[in-house]
Parts: structure tokens; sequence; C-alpha cells
């Protein structure tokens, strides 16, 4: 399987996520994505990684997310891109993914799961995410 395909599942988790009260995703449905026959070791390993980082670390990236918005309010961010954004940020700020590879990802998973809109305002953000990840580099 491919890290597109552990990435999708990922960002679904962590859509799960911003609607239960402890953050965590629904447990059946993560135990069913994680027995996935299709996934490799390596998948299962990104997705605990990403889902589990956005968990830990979820206020961090939510203030490099707000430091990224222009005329817009964080409590206003369309659950999916919300989702997209935190998996993004995750990816960008603490693996080895190129950021390109992160925002491109990313930028399709909303073009599939959310608005019209969507990808041109997840771009938009993530783009001022790289350039303020880039300036502390």
């Amino acid at each position: 399987m491919s890290r597109r395909t552990a990435r999708d599942y990922a960002y679904k988790l962590i859509f799960q996520s911003l609607f239960h009260a402890t953050g965590d995703a629904d447990e059946s449905e993560a135990a069913s994505m994680y027995a996935d026959p299709s996934l490799s070791d390596e998948d299962k390993a990104y997705m605990r990684d990403v889902v589990g980082g956005v968990s830990a670390h979820e206020e961090e990236l939510k203030a490099v997310i707000v430091r990224n918005l222009h005329n817009f309010t964080y409590e206003r961010i369309f659950k999916p891109d919300l989702a997209a954004l935190l998996l993004a940020c995750y990816e960008i700020k603490y693996t080895s993914i190129p950021a390109a590879v992160s925002i491109s990802e990313v930028v399709d998973l909303v073009k599939t799961y959310s608005s019209p809109t969507s990808g041109k305002f997840v771009n938009g953000v993530l783009a001022g995410v790289y350039k303020e990840t880039e300036d502390r580099q």
C-alpha cells in the first residue's frame, strides 16, 4: 500500500478525533483501518505516528495554523479542512516528509473530501506555514 493511502486513513482518523471529547478517533473504526491487510508495518507506523503526534501537539499545531490564517478564525475552519491542516502541519514540523509532498497530498485530500474552495484555502494556509518553517531553519 502506498503512503498516500496510509495518509488518507490518518486523515480520516484525525477528522474523527475532531468530534470526540477525548480527541481520539472511534476505537473500532481505527482498529478496522489498522487491521487492513494491505497496510504494511511501515504504513501502520506512519499512521500511529501522525495520528498520535497530531493529538499530542494539537495546541502547538493550532497556534501554527492561527498564525497563518488571514481574515479568518480557527473556529470557522471547516472540519475536513482542519483535519488536513493539522495533518500537514504535523508532517512539516515533525517528519522528514518534504513539505511540498505533504502540502500536495493534503490539498488532494480536501479536493476529495471537502468543499470546492477548500483546496485553495488549505494551500494558502500551508504556504504560510511552509514559509514560516523555512524562515526558522
